[in-house]
């Protein structure tokens, strides 16, 4: 790896210090802004018609054309939204011209468009969509501040074809197409994010608030010079930049939101900043706040014979920071530091009664939760790019970090025995039948406790270099671009777990008895001091039984540590001749993946009278190669009408937690009948596993009529190989001896296909309207306990779908939004599938404007009070339903 990295500063030195002198051929360069020139227009099709040549301008209004030959040409500006504008050029050789173009809107100025922000989000994201050398769906930064969305993983869900995985009802991972969130790609500023939680890749976007991004550019096929860990697709996530906007800007964000569920209101605040200083120098600053207070009901089943209540209250702080420079001393060089920093802590207090149903000997557990949880990501790198006549050199140094601290979460567990207690088990809601003996918190003894110190860590560095040489050609234009990168990451999981079991004769349960919580799903019955909890263990934690076999196999069971680094080159060319653009490549990722961890064993022998845990170090580790092609093209039929296809070959490596060298197991030896049997049993992970391979095709057609609007179909397909399930694997000779192992394998093939169709329309009216459906299925093999289950892709909804009408006019905006997405398979779970049911949520937002940069707004969010619910099997078997009410906000914003 030092030579792969000597190599690489080689070649980026050698491309920077070139000096090509400048041959007769001429250049133009310029900037679009619209009328006012206070704001610049990116993702417009700048073409010099003469030599069938274009580019996209990009999110600095820039554009450029380089190697021209002498003579007169006519620049063509297509931009949906603006009359197309042709302006005259003389390109002298050897001379860069410098061409800046305004463009208006239709019937408007269109800076007004771009002050009221939902025509100018749409047309945005839109005209980015549209120039794409790839399949792609984007969300503007104007876009995002249209809907009530609280993160970027909620700004996505309005996209065709994703999906988002909720936690207490806020949206956390981002699926693309159906595909399980792990297998995405996720960047900031073109810098891979880690994962702040122990086992997964998958990046939970609910820690990045919605206020630092810029925009959101998701990629559905990749090309040569992307990572091709994106199975799913990539997500790139852009913060501000200073040269987004014309000189100085301002803007300042303030708001309160109310919970209905359980009457809270929590404050948000953010602002941001931008300067320009003479054309040369950036900085644009952002920061945000906010303070949640909700909670949710919730009841949860085995479907056979337990159930239990969870009432949460909960506490979410989310703060985020960006800071980013940039330099740009001429046209043809510039150099920034793009930095980004979130913190979100989650500090949740869970009460929970589990009923367990055996006729006379049915029990009951009532339990506490009490942690605080904080993940932060912090993501900084800098680089630069140069334009040398005919070359385009870009390089990137990039450093993340992710981590997830529960320093001190604390678990009681409360047992009464013989209660009378009954349930039918029926209904999403099912009901239980407790007698007042039940409700008396005096009839409960202590049983356990447990105090929880987790630690998650996952760094990366990287380093990265791109050279683009330009070709002058008969016709058309020709781009080669190669390059190379490297990255470094380690994941890290540690934990120490206490679990005390003895010592409890002086615990009274009624000296935490507290008022009972208001849950709305039926009689709950008492609840626990969540103060009192905590200060009795702080004082006498010290003079509790510690179960030191049992806190030694959870603490070291669960800790790993984990090394991956990928070298990457790749060579790709970019050709466009009349209506037709190629894009075609081959990249070459080398993997090597460490892991060390522990194999620990339990060991309770009756015959021997020993109980004890034997710890023995593990290690593991594998290296192996990709060779992937990609292939994209787009043909233009005329200009409203445009296909697209695209085949290409991704990866995915398998999650931390199921490649990590971990082994739990437990080995019991009894008497029966007279003889000693041991029966052993296992958790271990599998270092050998290895990543999800898959070929994907992609199929599109779009129709642009002209305005701000697209009408588009697409056909996907993915075939899927190495498969990771998790089985019992006790019949392999490894494990003999063993009744049973559960370790993640790779499993047959899976695959998944579907139709994503998408309508978005502005009316000149103010009338907007916009709707978007994917329709999909998936196969999947799953073997467990020797069964072979041929299901759909865990988390693959076969219908996702999203209705927007909006209104806006000088003094107000409105829009009524509804997203939906169809049942899914959870899981297996033993004999039973477990359903994810499906989610049709209702949201509502409107803003009133005392100026054109000064508006207030109020929005309502879960209008139907629209709850979660998974279930086994059958609709009327509950394993999970949980309510979150409704919530509203009310807010004041400006902008300079």
């Amino acid at each position: 790896m030092k030579m792969i990295k000597s190599t690489l500063a080689m070649a980026c030195l050698a491309a920077l210090s070139c000096q090509s002198a400048f041959a007769e051929e001429g250049s133009i360069q310029g900037l679009l802004t619209d009328n006012s020139q206070t704001s610049y227009i990116q993702g417009a099709e700048v073409t010099i018609k003469e030599l069938e040549q274009s580019t996209v301008s990009r999110r600095d209004g820039s554009f450029r054309f380089v190697n021209l030959p002498e003579g007169k040409y006519t620049l063509e500006v297509k931009y949906l939204g603006a009359p197309t504008v042709q302006v005259p050029v003389m390109v002298s050789g050897g001379k860069i011209l410098q061409q800046d173009i305004k463009l208006a809107a239709r019937g408007k100025d269109f800076d007004t468009v771009v002050v009221y922000g939902q025509r100018a989000g749409q047309a945005s994201a839109i005209n980015l969509q549209r120039a794409a050398d790839s399949i792609k769906s984007i969300v503007s930064a104007d876009a995002i501040g249209q809907f009530p969305d609280q993160n970027a993983a909620e700004a996505l869900q309005r996209l065709p074809g994703l999906s988002i995985e909720r936690d207490q009802g806020e949206g956390r991972f981002v699926g693309i197409r159906g595909i399980d969130p792990n297998l995405n790609n996720v960047t900031i500023n073109g810098v891979n994010v880690p994962s702040p939680e122990g086992g997964v890749r998958s990046v939970a976007l609910d820690v990045i608030p919605s206020e630092l991004i810029q925009g959101l550019e998701v990629s559905k096929s990749v090309t040569s010079d992307m990572d091709a860990d994106a199975i799913g697709g990539s997500i790139e996530v852009k913060s501000l930049s200073a040269f987004d906007r014309q000189g100085t800007s301002a803007s300042l964000n303030v708001q309160a939101s109310q919970n209905q569920l359980r009457n809270d209101t929590s404050p948000k605040v953010s602002g941001s900043v931008t300067n320009v200083f003479d054309n040369v120098f950036g900085v644009a600053a952002a920061l945000s706040y906010a303070n949640r207070d909700f909670g949710s009901d919730n009841i949860e089943s085995n479907g056979d014979d337990e159930i239990e209540q969870r009432y949460y209250s909960i506490s979410r702080e989310r703060i985020g920071a960006a800071v980013n420079l940039d330099f740009r001393p001429d046209f043809n060089n510039r150099y920034y530091l793009r930095t980004l920093y979130s913190r979100f802590a989650d500090d949740e207090y869970r009460m929970a009664n589990t009923f367990t149903f055996d006729g006379e000997d049915s029990e009951i557990e009532r339990g506490s939760k009490d942690r605080e949880e904080t993940q932060t990501i912090l993501s900084i790198s800098a680089g630069g790019e140069h334009t040398l006549n005919d070359w385009l050199v870009e390089y990137q140094l990039g450093y993340s970090k992710a981590d997830e601290k529960d320093p001190a979460g604390l678990y009681y567990t409360f047992v009464g025995e013989n209660m009378a207690i009954e349930s039918d088990m029926l209904g999403q809601i099912p009901q239980i039948t407790q007698d007042a003996a039940a409700m008396d918190l005096g009839n409960y003894e202590l049983d356990e406790v447990s105090l929880e110190k987790t630690f998650a860590e996952d760094t990366e560095t990287m380093a990265k270099a791109d050279f683009t040489r330009f070709f002058d050609m008969p016709s058309g234009s020709l781009d080669v671009k190669f390059g190379a990168k490297y990255r470094a990451r380690e994941k890290t999981a540690t934990a120490d777990i206490a679990i005390y079991d003895g010592d409890f004769d002086d615990i009274d349960a009624t000296m935490f008895a507290a008022n009972q919580p208001d849950w709305g799903l039926g009689e709950f019955g008492p609840g626990l001091d969540r103060a009192g909890l905590r200060s009795y263990f702080n004082e006498n934690g010290a003079d509790l039984e510690l179960a030191e076999l049992d806190s030694e196999v959870e603490s070291n069971g669960a800790s790993y540590v984990s090394n991956e680094d990928i070298f990457a080159a790749y060579l790709m060319g970019r050709y466009e001749w009349k209506n037709l653009t190629l894009v075609a490549g081959v990249r070459y990722e080398a993997t090597d993946f460490s892991t060390s961890g522990m194999r620990v064993e339990l060991v309770e022998n009756e015959q021997t009278d020993v109980e004890e845990v034997i710890n023995t170090p593990w290690e593991g580790e594998r290296s192996y190669n990709h060779l992937l092609p990609s292939l994209n093209l787009r043909y233009e039929f005329t200009d409203k009408l445009i296909a697209r296809a695209a085949f290409t070959q991704t990866l995915s490596r398998p999650k931390f937690e199921d490649a990590a060298a971990f082994q739990i197991i437990e080995s019991k030896t009894e008497e029966d009948d007279g003889e000693f049997v041991t029966e052993r049993e296992a958790e271990v992970g599998n270092p050998e596993l290895k990543p999800f391979e898959s070929d994907n095709f992609d199929l599109t057609l779009e129709y642009y009529p002209g305005d701000i609007g697209v009408l588009s179909a697409g056909y996907f397909y993915k075939n899927i190989d190495n498969f990771v399930i998790t089985a019992d694997v006790s019949d392999l000779p490894e494990w003999d001896g063993f009744d049973e192992v559960m370790q993640p394998i790779n499993g047959e093939s899976a695959s998944v296909s579907g139709l994503e169709l998408s309508w978005v329309k502005a009316f000149e009216n103010g009338l907007l309207l916009s709707a978007n459906g994917t329709f999909s299925s998936s196969d999947a093999v799953t073997l467990l306990d020797g069964e072979r289950f041929e299901t759909s892709l865990p988390n693959q909804s076969d219908k996702i779908g999203n209705l927007t009408v909006g209104y806006e006019s000088n003094l107000m905006s409105l829009r009524l939004t509804m997203t939906y997405k169809s049942e899914n398979l959870e899981e297996i779970d033993g004999d039973l599938i477990r359903m994810e049911d499906a989610h049709q949520q209702l949201d509502f937002t409107s803003k009133y404007f005392f100026k054109q940069n000064m508006y207030l707004y109020f929005n309502a969010i879960n209008l139907t009070d629209e709850g979660f619910y998974n279930y086994f099997d059958t609709p009327s078997v509950n394993a999970q339903y949980e309510e979150y009410g409704r919530t509203f906000e009310l807010g004041f914003s400006w902008m300079l």
